[in-house]
């Protein structure tokens, strides 16, 4: 995928291979990624039997934008989504907007975390808007953030 390297930030995201077909459009994006804005789009095949957005297409773009905006924050350290929590407060019946911010008290806090144990697992709450502005899905998404070259402790799986 190096042709990607000539587009801006903003289109890499919207054609990275899974949200290119769920057809996104960056709305906003912060050069540090400190505050992003994504549409998505009610389509036909992001539509439920309902009627409304399927929560995996929420999910599978929710997923990985703290852990992104972590990445650029804190490069060179290993970053992914530890846990996504998707609370379904409304039906999305429009095109949905995701609305991501990462303050500047949240990336004091980590970077103080990071100097204190060389690790962190900073909690980020962002959501997705209808057209009405009103608030359907909140997300909460925990994102690990390790040195670079990090391998975690072996663990002992019981299997009793």
């Amino acid at each position: 995928m190096t042709f990607l390297k000539y587009f801006s930030p903003a289109n890499r995201l919207r054609f990275y291979p899974p949200f290119w077909l769920m057809n996104i459009r960056v709305l906003q994006m912060d050069p540090l990624w400190r505050s992003v804005c994504i549409k998505l789009p009610l389509t036909r095949f992001s539509r439920n039997p309902g009627g409304g957005m399927f929560g995996g297409f929420q999910a599978s773009l929710a997923d990985p934008i703290a852990a992104l905006a972590c990445l650029k924050s804190f490069p060179g350290c290993e970053v992914w989504t530890r846990n996504l929590q998707l609370n379904f407060i409304r039906e999305g019946r429009t095109d949905l907007e995701l609305r991501f911010d990462f303050s500047d008290q949240q990336l004091t806090a980590i970077q103080q975390k990071m100097q204190q144990s060389g690790r962190a697992n900073p909690v980020f709450e962002y959501g997705f808007y209808d057209q009405s502005n009103q608030l359907c899905t909140q997300i909460t998404c925990r994102v690990a953030i390790r040195p670079g070259g990090y391998i975690p402790p072996a663990r002992k799986i019981d299997h009793e």
